[in-house]
C-alpha cells in the first residue's frame, strides 16, 4: 500500500511538471494557431521558426553570450579560487562572504544596478553590456563549484613537482588543474545554464535590436505569442533531453 502510494504521488509530481511541456509540443504540430482546436498536423511552424531572422538572431546572442561568458567567468573563478585559498582565515571569510552577496540578491537589483553602472559612466547599453553583465553574475557561481574541489587538494603533490625541476605553471596545468577538472567543468556547465536562463539582467542590460530568447518570448507575450515560439521550445528540450541521456550513457559505460 505505501509503496503504492509512493508510486501515486511520484506519478503525479512527474505529470505536473511535464504535461505543460508535452503540451507545447503537441501545439508546435498544430496547423492553427489556436490553442483550443486542433487542426491538423503540420511542420508549418518548424519551418517558419528557421527562416525567422528574428529567431536565429536571439538563438545565436544568446548562445554566443552564454558561452563566452562561462569561458570567461570559469577562467576568473579558476583564478580567483587561488586567490582566495591563498588568504589567511579572516580574509578567506570576507571574500567568501562578499562572494555570496550576489548569490542571495534578487536578480533585478543586480540588472538595475549594473544599468545603473554602465549609464553612470556614460556607457550605452548593447551587446557587451549584455556579455559584461553575464561574466559579471556568473563569476561567483564558478567559485563556489570550484573552491571545495580546490580545498581537498593536497598541498604535497604540487611541492613534489616543483621539487622535482617543474615550472609553477608546469604544476598548475599539470598537476593541480586535472584534478580541479570536475569543480571546473561544473562552474562552466553552471554559468552556462544560468546565462542561458537568464531574463531580468538582459532586459535591464541591452541595447535597442539585442534580444536573447528569454527577450524574444517577453516581448511577443504583449502581441501573442506566435507558435513559432512553440516550436523553439521543443527543439531545445529535445536538444537538451539528448544530451542529458548521452552524457548518462557515457558515464556509465566508464562506471562497469
Amino acid at each position: 500500500m505505501r509503496k503504492g502510494l509512493k508510486g501515486i504521488y511520484i506519478g503525479l509530481v512527474l505529470l505536473f511538471l511535464y504535461l505543460p511541456i508535452g503540451t507545447l509540443m503537441v501545439l508546435s504540430f498544430n496547423e492553427g494557431r489556436s490553442m483550443a482546436a486542433w487542426t491538423g498536423f503540420s511542420l508549418h511552424w518548424y519551418e517558419e521558426m528557421f527562416k525567422s531572422r528574428m529567431i536565429v538572431d536571439a538563438l545565436y546572442n544568446t548562445f554566443m553570450i552564454a558561452i563566452t561568458a562561462a569561458v570567461v567567468a570559469t577562467i576568473i573563478g579558476l583564478l580567483a579560487c587561488i586567490g582566495i585559498q591563498a588568504m589567511s582565515n579572516r580574509s578567506k571569510n570576507i571574500m567568501l562572504g562578499l562572494n555570496n552577496i550576489p548569490l542571495l540578491n534578487a536578480d533585478i537589483v543586480i540588472g538595475i544596478s549594473l544599468m545603473l553602472t554602465f549609464l553612470m559612466f556614460g556607457i550605452s547599453l548593447k551587446y557587451e553590456t549584455v556579455l559584461f553583465s553575464h561574466i559579471t553574475f556568473c563569476i561567483p557561481y564558478v567559485i563556489l563549484s570550484i573552491l571545495p574541489k580546490y580545498r581537498q587538494l593536497s598541498s604535497s603533490t604540487y611541492e613534489a613537482a616543483l621539487d622535482l625541476g617543474a615550472s609553477k605553471p608546469y604544476a598548475f596545468f599539470k598537476v593541480m588543474l586535472p584534478d580541479l577538472m570536475p569543480g571546473v567543468v561544473s562552474g562552466f556547465l553552471l554559468a552556462f545554464t544560468m546565462s542561458v536562463d537568464d531574463f531580468v539582467v538582459t532586459h535591464f542590460t541591452r541595447g535597442a535590436g539585442i534580444n536573447t530568447i528569454s527577450t524574444l518570448i517577453y516581448s511577443q507575450v504583449k502581441v501573442g505569442v506566435r507558435p513559432t515560439l512553440y516550436a523553439l521550445s521543443t527543439v531545445i528540450f529535445v536538444l537538451v533531453l539528448i544530451i542529458l541521456v548521452t552524457a548518462n550513457i557515457i558515464s556509465n559505460r566508464k562506471n562497469r
